[in-house]
């Protein structure tokens, strides 16, 4: 057995350090914020030491971030090796803001965070403890690439972080010593017979597939049926120009609303559909009105078509290191002036995307790529190449816990998502569930959005307009 360790990258995950570049920042991040109580001390500032020694006690139980990449020479592919050098002072960092600090000061220093890409040497992550904020409260700003985590995965991590009840326990930390990475040659030799093992067991298993006559024959042709319904939602063809779709920067903007879970709730319970149509239908009236009164944009006969993940986690697999997320592709009918039917419509696709696996279909097209992401590789080239946009903005929805968590003795009062931007993508949401409470993190390309306020504005406005609507329609 070698003496060396390293892990391959999945397909989709090694996707999403290839789509990178200097202008699409392929990180996710949120803003979590804390009373600090016990943390807290008597001239306004907070215990960091022991936020810092509570992390590095956790850090046994997500190895990942104690490991770099590395690539295998000739192929280039990435894998996942135990970093030597780690630092846990580099990526556990503490700030304050000018007391007393306030939300705005938070987002700003949010933005310029989410606006540098992460270091590809070192394990690809950070967290920032800012204190200084108004009210005794501090905030913990976490940047972790996109091809470590996923959201849903994410929520599993944050627990190991988080506690159901305040405690001022913190575990002791074992000592940790790396595995030793393979040298190059090493590497490529183990990669190569990787490939050849795989090959001879897909060969000894073939009578097995042969055995299994019509079922697998059926499993082939349905997953097959889902990936072609996925390309025809919209993937090979152009979304429409507006607004918010210009050529982006690498600056970013983060601006937040905090909503009543019990809102969407009541939404969906007159309306029909679920809590994710009900965002989405949310998302559909801020944008309308942004573009109308903010952009002077006329919506009529203009679709926009966004991007909502959907996990394809099992419930067995919920803290599994990875990405398990396909995405589907709902056209937002803006031009649509009555609120109630704009849920109707977006209702009948996400239907209509649930009977034909859609989500399925999506993960179906990175599997296929086998050894490489060639296939998604080279059709993201070619959309890049012929400037297609296949959507207009990024809607992600996260469920979190419905009960409080703490950080040691600090409660966690809310948490901003922030979901990667696309090229020509001026504006991505995502969502947290928490505590009751709904939080929308917007992410904006700096120069498209500078009145990220006014967005912030007509999603209240846009909810406003759907519980006017819920409440016609219980009468």
């Amino acid at each position: 057995m070698p003496d060396f360790h390293f892990e391959p990258l999945s397909h989709l995950d090694r996707s999403f350090l290839a789509l990178e570049s200097r202008t699409t920042h392929m990180h996710v991040t949120g803003v979590a914020i804390f009373r600090a109580n016990e943390l807290g001390r008597a001239d306004g500032s907070i215990d960091f030491g022991r936020i810092r020694s509570h992390i590095e006690s956790k850090l046994q139980y997500i190895p990942r971030y104690r490991q770099r990449l590395a690539f295998v020479p000739y192929t280039g592919a990435p894998v996942w090796v135990d970093d030597d050098d780690f630092n846990l002072d580099y990526h556990v960092r503490h700030t304050s803001l000018p007391r007393p600090g306030t939300d705005d000061q938070l987002k700003k220093l949010a933005g310029r965070i989410v606006s540098q890409q992460l270091d590809r040497s070192k394990p690809l992550w950070e967290l920032w403890v800012v204190e200084g904020l108004s009210e005794g409260r501090f905030a913990v700003i976490a940047k972790i690439h996109h091809c470590m985590i996923d959201g849903l995965s994410g929520v599993d991590l944050t627990t190991i972080l988080l506690n159901v009840v305040p405690t001022s326990d913190i575990e002791e930390a074992p000592d940790w010593k790396p595995r030793r990475a393979p040298t190059p040659a090493e590497l490529a030799v183990a990669m190569a017979a990787r490939a050849t093992r795989r090959n001879l067991e897909r060969l000894e298993s073939l009578p097995d597939l042969l055995s299994e006559g019509r079922e697998t024959i059926e499993n082939v042709a349905g997953r097959a049926l889902a990936a072609v319904n996925s390309l025809r939602s919209g993937w090979l063809s152009t979304a429409a120009a507006t607004p918010l779709n210009p050529e982006i920067g690498p600056n970013r903007r983060f601006d937040w609303a905090r909503t009543p879970l019990e809102d969407l709730k009541q939404i969906k319970n007159s309306l029909g559909g679920t809590v994710n149509d009900a965002v989405l239908a949310v998302v559909a009236g801020t944008v309308r009105r942004f573009l109308i009164e903010h952009r002077d944009f006329d919506v009529t006969g203009r679709p926009f078509r966004v991007m909502n993940p959907v996990s394809t986690r099992r419930a067995d697999q919920r803290g599994a290191l990875g990405n398990q997320v396909a995405m589907w592709l709902i056209d937002l009918p803006l031009d649509e002036p009555d609120p109630r039917a704009r849920l109707d419509k977006i209702r009948e696709q996400t239907l209509r995307n649930r009977q034909s696996n859609q989500a399925l279909g999506a993960a179906t097209l990175v599997e296929i790529s086998r050894g490489t992401p060639v296939t998604l590789l080279s059709l993201a080239s070619r959309i890049a190449g012929q400037h297609m946009r296949p959507f207009n903005m990024t809607v992600t929805n996260v469920p979190g816990p419905q009960f409080p968590m703490y950080l040691l003795e600090a409660e966690m009062l809310a948490n901003y998502p922030m979901v990667p931007l696309w090229a020509q993508h001026g504006v991505g949401i995502a969502l947290f569930s928490y505590n009751g409470w709904m939080h929308w993190g917007v992410h904006a390309d700096y120069d498209t959005l500078p009145d990220s306020d006014a967005f912030v504005a007509c999603i209240h406005q846009s909810i406003a307009e759907l519980l006017e609507a819920a409440s016609a329609a219980s009468v």
